[in-house]
């Protein structure tokens, strides 16, 4: 958990919180169709509890934010490109929220998709 004294008293983000604010920032991203789980058995745990944070993995260890995003591609566009925006969007929208820098956005191609035109 992220964590910050204040006069106040203290504020506590869960990573299951970052999570959700990467789950949306890479839907938004370009090229993005979709977010896919890491494994099999984290994609039925994810199907079943209807899991808004699928495809997605947050690493804190006090100092430093990692994120890990899993995603479905759009075929035809470019792979270098979709995942540049997916890192951008993705490092901007959590540290714009939480006010904490991010030190890695890795992502995972898991697939490509083929859109239906018609």
């Amino acid at each position: 958990m992220t964590g910050e004294q204040t006069p106040l008293g203290s504020i506590h983000v869960s990573p299951r919180a970052i999570a959700t604010i990467a789950f949306h920032a890479a839907l938004e991203s370009y090229g993005v169709v979709g977010l896919a789980p890491k494994n099999l058995v984290s994609g039925l745990s994810h199907a079943l509890a209807k899991d808004p944070t699928q495809g997605i993995e947050v690493a804190y260890d006090g100092n430093e934010i990692k994120i890990d995003v899993y995603i479905v591609v759009e075929y035809g566009t470019r792979i270098k490109s979709v995942a540049n925006s997916v890192i951008n969007t993705v490092r901007f929208n959590v540290e714009k929220a939480l006010g904490l820098p991010v030190s890695a956005v890795n992502v995972h191609i898991r697939g490509l998709r083929v859109s239906e035109t018609g």
